[in-house]
């Protein structure tokens, strides 16, 4: 190696020189789509959407349903006043029920045959049971002991389709609120007065409503987005 070589590898690395060349329109324009074109840190591709705060308009049915199915289990089993008729009532109820739920979630409570079939199975046993533990009364304590009875019996059906279908925090959480919200509306019932006498197999307009709101406040909170009522 000659001594001009070794001279100039110990030369320091001249500095890159600044872009000195003038600016002009259609430079200014390169660098204005070059930098629309880079992507940010922080974008993202699918934005985020708020939770809904209610299933939809199609949960509104479910109000509908309760009077309508507890009009049909009750003329064909005829007045809750024997295990027989509670079973027989409770289980067209529950299938009623069941099935307009299972309608208006729109897919949000798994399969249709097993919905609606565990909420006939679940809602028959648990009003048979909870009719019989109160001896039958219609008083306000009687009602929401039943309620309380009945709806965890239905709950527990309930929640065992949805966590077979991998919802299990929406199971659990529809299962302990079930027995509440039916003593809620067997509360309403009684606080009304209509129809209690009759013993029906499950609560009226009222309670319908107040488990129709709070049930789909439930329902909103623990389910997908992609999977709640449009």
């Amino acid at each position: 190696m000659t001594h001009a070589t070794r001279n100039a590898s110990a030369l320091p690395e001249s500095p890159a020189r600044p872009d000195t060349r003038p600016h002009t329109p259609d430079r200014d324009r390169d660098r204005h789509k070059n930098a629309e074109a880079a992507p940010m840190p922080h974008d993202s591709p699918h934005p985020a959407s708020e939770p809904r705060r209610f299933p939809g308009w199609r949960w509104v049915a479910v109000a509908l349903a309760f009077p309508i199915a507890g009009y049909v289990g009750w003329k064909v089993g005829g007045r809750v006043d024997a295990v027989g008729a509670a079973l027989l009532g409770g289980a067209i109820t529950g299938a009623g029920l069941g099935a307009v739920q299972w309608w208006a979630a729109d897919g949000a409570l798994g399969r249709p045959a097993a919905w609606i079939g565990t909420s006939a199975v679940g809602y028959a046993g648990g009003l048979a049971a909870g009719a019989a533990l109160v001896g039958y009364d219609t008083d306000l304590g009687a009602l929401a002991l039943m309620g309380v009875v009945s709806g965890a019996a239905l709950g527990a059906a309930q929640g065992l389709v949805l966590a077979r279908e991998g919802r299990r925090g929406l199971a659990v959480r529809w299962g302990l609120a079930m027995p509440v919200l039916f003593a809620l509306g067997w509360s309403v019932a009684s606080a009304t007065g209509i129809g209690v006498d009759d013993q029906f197999t499950v609560f009226g307009a009222g309670g319908a409503t107040l488990f129709m709101l709070l049930s789909g406040l439930l329902l909103a909170r623990f389910t997908p987005a992609r999977a709640q009522v449009a």
